[in-house]
């Protein structure tokens, strides 16, 4: 009787196992469907620039707010969410998310005019803002084990690798065989999709009732973004004395301004600044925001370059820009391996240094060579800045206490995002302000500011960022 007892038990115990792991798997499916979506159109749409420009009579400033609008939502609340994750539900807030995200999608594959897309794609920066932070929630919480929750987080990470790489392809071979609105469909089916397994297989976590929301920090901090965004995206076509650009940079100085007043009066504070106390932690902030500044204002600039200058086709230059993400696969394990091994420092450097040497290669004589020379351009260039994220989020999680880790992260990426936000806004201001036959010229300009960007990136790693991971910080330090 004892014996058939335990084999009963034991059976239980294997068919809760196997059910627990089934929820999980299935969680894990559910997260990648929305990071799939969020990471896709930072980076599909840039191939279909041209074919948006002639459908919706635009211009390079207008495409700047194409890329812009969405990137500019995204990191302005990232730092807001993951408080709104904790209080009311990291499934509840997901689901939120994965509906805004994709009925924002489908408002985008049938806006009739600029206008229209434009709010179209500031609702998918919102929905990307409320995904990302409740995803790392639910797969926190969905496997409490530390190694399978790091394995998980590591298929999490892969997928947006995937799907960074793949935006560049899907991007060109849909506004070639189907129109440039096929690309924000592709999002409805894998957004129901995600919605149908989160309602079905994933648990809500405990829900938190500390923590503001600090809207009042929250609203200062997206004036000041959006208005220096739209100075620099603005400046150009419209003058930089015009009296909207001035402005602009006004209400952005006072918005700033009143964020840190905000900030430093809280009792609890949106972005506590005492992190920024730690040279580490402003260090690898700022070079985070460096790098997404060259990277994504270089991506958007090939692609209207190739387009308009080359005459290459959306598909052709979804071939050609291939390189540059899809090395993101190989990439980011390499450097987790080399940082646990070397410390952060060397990874961030040879990365930026690498990614640096790839534009001014590409710069000085990759027009004058064939193509496949250009692939060993852009394969350093991707390698470069994909092999430095690991590395710098190490290094932020290294420089704070544990309990910063959440809202470090969130710095880390919002400052990267909004890096991204800079560089489209500023290179291709550049770009844009030289037409016909100066337009190689405005690109060679661009792209070198680019490469001195990451050159300023290194020295920032050699004199803050530290060369070994330093004693872990303790629960009651600041930072």
């Amino acid at each position: 009787m004892r014996a058939q007892m335990y084999t009963t038990q034991a059976g239980q115990r294997n068919q809760l196992n196997m059910k627990t792991s089934g929820m999980q798997w299935w969680t894990l499916v559910a997260c990648a469907c929305g990071y799939f979506m969020v990471i896709l159109d930072t980076t599909v749409v840039n191939v279909a620039l041209p074919a948006i420009q002639r459908a919706l009579g635009t211009n390079i400033s207008d495409l700047q707010w194409v890329t812009a609008s969405y990137t500019l939502a995204f990191a302005s609340l990232l730092l807001m969410t993951g408080t709104l994750s904790d209080r009311y539900g990291s499934k509840r807030i997901f689901l939120a998310g994965l509906l805004v995200f994709t009925l924002s999608s489908a408002l985008c594959g049938t806006a009739p005019m600029l206008s229209v897309f434009l709010i179209a794609r500031v609702f998918q920066g919102i929905g990307a803002a409320l995904l990302v932070p409740a995803s790392l929630a639910i797969i926190s919480n969905a496997y409490p084990d530390g190694r399978k929750r790091a394995s998980a987080i590591g298929v999490w990470a892969m997928i947006a690798a995937i799907a960074a790489s793949a935006g560049p392809v899907i991007g060109g071979l849909l506004v070639e065989d189907a129109g440039w609105r096929t690309i924000f469909f592709i999002n409805l089916p894998v957004g129901v999709i995600g919605m149908v397994i989160t309602w079905r297989f994933v648990t809500e976590a405990g829900r938190s009732a500390h923590g503001s929301l600090d809207i009042w920090g929250q609203m200062s901090a997206i004036l000041a973004l959006a208005a220096l965004t739209f100075a620099l995206i603005e400046g150009e076509p419209m003058g930089w004395n015009a009296s909207p650009v001035l402005l602009a940079f006004l209400l952005c100085v006072a918005s700033g301004i009143a964020f840190v007043l905000i900030e430093l009066r809280s009792a609890s504070p949106m972005l506590p600044l005492t992190l920024f106390r730690s040279a580490t932690f402003s260090a690898t902030t700022s070079v985070g925001l460096l790098l997404n500044f060259s990277f994504y204002g270089l991506l958007f600039l090939l692609s209207i370059f190739y387009q308009q200058a080359k005459g290459y086709s959306a598909w052709e230059t979804g071939l050609h820009l291939l390189p540059l993400t899809l090395i993101n696969v190989a990439a980011m394990p390499l450097a987790g391996q080399l940082t646990a091994r070397f410390g952060p420092r060397v990874p961030v450097l040879g990365g930026l240094a690498l990614c640096a040497a790839g534009i001014f290669a590409y710069l000085s004589i990759g027009e004058s060579l064939g193509y496949w020379l250009v692939v060993v351009f852009f394969l350093a260039i991707g390698f470069g800045g994909s092999s430095a994220v690991p590395a710098l989020t190490a290094a932020l999680l290294g420089a704070v206490a544990r309990r910063y880790s959440g809202i470090a992260s969130g710095v880390l990426n919002a400052s990267r995002q909004a890096g991204g936000t800079f560089g489209v806004a500023i290179l291709g201001s550049i770009f844009s302000s030289m037409s016909g036959s100066a337009a190689l010229t405005g690109m060679h300009i661009a792209l070198g500011v680019a490469g001195v960007v990451l050159l300023l990136s290194c020295a920032i790693t050699l004199l803050w960022i530290p060369s070994r991971f330093g004693k872990a910080k303790e629960e009651g330090e600041a930072v």
